[in-house]
């Protein structure tokens, strides 16, 4: 590639040349909810002594982005033939002017989805409503999911089964607590199949749902037996099979017996099952262990909470299909106070827009502040206040988590410290290292241990979560 930089007219078109061209090599290498929601605003400010001057809207992007920074510089040489080097800063002339042209690109996308919901409505009705008994949710789609390092791998391999049904992960186990997108995924899946394969049946059913199914055939008069067949029948033959909350087989025993017979019968058919629980089955005590074999015998996901810069993608998310313009400052507001749950964030979002349209009213931090009953109501929290209260359950003192001391019962805590600074408070990894006299990579790491260690330890959940429940008294 000639290098760009060597042309005579090195104006901002040029750089913006330049810029793209990282972006593309960037896509796949940064993760996708950093990837859109804060590299892509970005813009190249100057060009001067090999050095490329970024500017971003986001005051938050500089310690999102902190971690990536190689990664982009590598780009960007790559880009332009040369070594560069990188410098990113917040602009607050540039976020007004970013600011403002969302606001009229988000105009402008509002007024053509309401153009567009006709044909919308039609396409949806030739493959979903026309088809009533697959009982789907039209608004949980593949491409209404912000995928997130919590969701990276279930996401991946949800995707893998509705492009190749009972070909790979057969049967499918999608665990996790409620409300953070198992339905949605499942559900996605359930999409995918009928538009791209119309000829395959898909089948959704909670378990409740199915349970009250068996209890009403069972206890009604007449043919039992005919009824039954006919029962078994409409779950039997189907391509796909999507089975919600598992869980509430805990103490169905005519229920177990059919979900047994069923799962066997499409199993051995080479038909697809996705399950959904919010548990693992092992965790499910009064489940047999026939089915928690069968359960187990093809692929495991889990759905955790979502990380800051996700929960933040999501509510751009809803922000941009709904057309609205909301300040970043108010992003951070809601991300920073629902952390656990989508459906609670989701919740939280509707209330905001639904009061700014009925009030007419700017969304404000102090509007938004009012309407979710955040001012006043609890005393700040801190970082000293959560260094107080790691340090205490593990008997240690918060001058111990700021001296050089790196043994075991000093650094464990300090590993958990940081993780929940940044989970709780969302504090960036610049501010975490400054409070505690080290350096940024080891906050980084320190987060990053405790984030993966999460996803199999039990227990340590359970201990911050304790933690964090007494910090929010």
């Amino acid at each position: 590639m000639d290098c760009l930089l060597e042309v005579e007219n090195t104006d901002s078109q040029v750089y913006s040349k330049i810029w793209a061209e990282a972006l593309a090599l960037l896509r796949g290498v940064i993760p996708d909810n950093v990837y859109y929601s804060w590299l892509t605003a970005i813009a190249v400010n100057s060009y001067e002594h090999d050095t490329f001057y970024l500017v971003t809207p986001h005051q938050l992007a500089l310690s999102v982005l902190n971690p990536h920074k190689k990664d982009i510089k590598e780009a960007l040489c790559k880009a332009c033939s040369k070594d560069v080097n990188v410098e990113l800063n917040y602009d607050a002339d540039y976020c007004k002017r970013y600011n403002e042209l969302k606001k009229k690109e988000a105009k402008q996308s509002k007024q053509s989805a309401e153009n567009s919901v006709k044909s919308d409505a039609d396409l949806a009705g030739s493959a979903v409503l026309l088809r009533p008994e697959v009982n789907l949710n039209l608004k949980y789609k593949f491409e209404n999911f912000v995928v997130g390092e919590n969701s990276r791998m279930a996401y991946a391999v949800a995707r893998t089964v509705a492009e190749k049904p009972a070909q790979k992960y057969n049967p499918l186990f999608i665990y996790g607590a409620s409300g953070l997108g198992k339905t949605h995924l499942m559900q996605a899946i359930g999409h995918y199949i009928i538009f791209n394969k119309p000829k395959l049946r898909v089948k959704y059913v909670k378990t409740e749902e199915y349970t009250n199914e068996v209890i009403s055939n069972l206890q009604k008069g007449g043919d039992r037996v005919n009824r039954m067949e006919k029962f078994r029948q409409k779950y039997r033959n189907v391509d796909v099979l999507l089975l919600d909350d598992i869980q509430f087989l805990e103490s169905k025993t005519c229920t177990k017996e059919e979900i047994f017979h069923t799962f066997e019968t499409l199993y051995n058919n080479g038909k697809q099952i996705v399950l959904t629980s919010d548990r693992l089955p092992k965790d499910i005590p009064t489940l047999p262990d026939r089915l928690r074999t069968r359960f187990e015998m093809g692929i495991m996901v889990e759905l955790t909470p979502p990380e800051f810069e996700t929960r933040i993608a999501i509510l751009r998310n809803l922000a941009e299909r709904d057309g609205l313009n909301i300040p970043m400052d108010v992003y951070y507001l809601i991300a920073e106070n629902f952390k656990d749950n989508v459906r609670e964030l989701e919740g939280a979002y509707n209330r905001v827009s639904a009061f700014s349209e009925i009030d007419g009213a700017e969304l404000s931090v102090e509007y938004v502040s009012k309407i979710l009953n955040f001012t006043g109501s609890k005393e700040k929290l801190t970082m000293d206040k959560v260094a107080i209260a790691v340090a205490n359950e593990y008997g240690v003192s918060v001058n111990d988590f700021k001296s050089s001391q790196r043994n075991q019962k000093i650094s464990a805590p300090r590993h958990i410290l940081v993780y929940m600074l940044r989970e709780m408070l969302g504090e960036s990894y610049e501010s975490i290292a400054e409070f505690l006299n080290k350096k940024h990579p080891t906050m980084l790491y320190s987060y990053e241990k405790i984030r993966d260690e999460l996803r199999n330890n039990g227990a340590l959940k359970a201990k911050i979560d304790e933690i964090a429940k007494g910090l929010k008294r």
